[in-house]
């Protein structure tokens, strides 16, 4: 219980205590971030739903993703932009971190989530378009495999970016077979509950694609760090997305 409230009370606004804050109950809330997702993708998905039966596809598309930004603080979102400036700005490891840490947000980060929030609500529209019903599936694979990620990023193997922050809390904390169990048990699910198999390949497209995310930012940073864990949530769903919006 402690890893499923230090879960909700990091990633959600959902108003949880949090009773332990060490690396023990970090690593469990990173293997359970998925219900996380479950959770904030399931309210998402029905606002969405609502809002495109009553007002259109893309009215659909765009509450389902402000429901999940004011859900989550766009804590995620801010993430991605950090790293987008960080990563952009083509300056050292410590110079690009001390970037990434800052208040505001640059032209890299505001470029970066533009065009990430254009890609996803033009693929959620396409998906409302179909019915409502496979709008609001596409938003609940999106938000499953954005907290499917976060596992990934802080495997046993990943080192922590700088010493501080929650990046350093939680990095290095997860067994790769708990990582791979929580994503092939949310594959299966979103598979069963969609009846079809493209939402499981989505939602492996989209931690693949996070993968290539961490691998750079490992590479440019020395490891990750919350914003890092961020961007690789959004960059996951993003991929998973547009994997539904151009398959069957």
């Amino acid at each position: 219980m402690h890893g499923l409230r230090f879960a909700f009370g990091t990633l959600s606004v959902l108003r949880v205590r949090v009773e332990r804050w060490d690396r023990t109950s970090a690593g469990r809330a990173m293997l359970l971030a998925p219900l996380v997702g479950l959770v904030l993708g399931a309210l998402a998905a029905g606002l969405g739903a609502l809002a495109a039966w009553r007002g259109g596809p893309l009215l659909g598309a765009v509450t389902a993703l402000a429901a999940l930004a004011g859900l989550t603080r766009g804590l995620h979102l801010d993430g991605l932009a950090d790293v987008a400036d960080g990563l952009g700005s083509g300056k050292p490891a410590e110079d690009a971190l001390r970037i990434m840490k800052q208040s505001d947000i640059g032209p890299f980060g505001v470029l970066t989530l533009v065009l990430l929030l254009a890609a996803q609500i033009a693929c959620l529209a396409q998906q409302f378009g179909h019915s409502a019903a496979r709008g609001a599936l596409a938003v609940l694979t999106a938000a499953v495999a954005g907290r499917c990620a976060l596992g990934w990023g802080c495997l046993r193997s990943v080192p922590a970016a700088r010493p501080g922050g929650l990046g350093a809390m939680v990095a290095g904390t997860v067994p790769p077979a708990g990582a791979l169990a929580g994503t092939a048990l949310a594959a299966l699910a979103l598979a069963v509950l969609g009846h079809h198999p493209r939402y499981a390949l989505a939602l492996t497209v989209g931690q693949l694609t996070a993968g290539l995310l961490l691998r750079r930012c490992v590479r440019r940073f020395g490891g990750v760090t919350g914003d890092v864990l961020g961007a690789m949530a959004e960059t996951a769903a993003t991929a998973c997305l547009f994997c539904l919006a151009v398959g069957p």
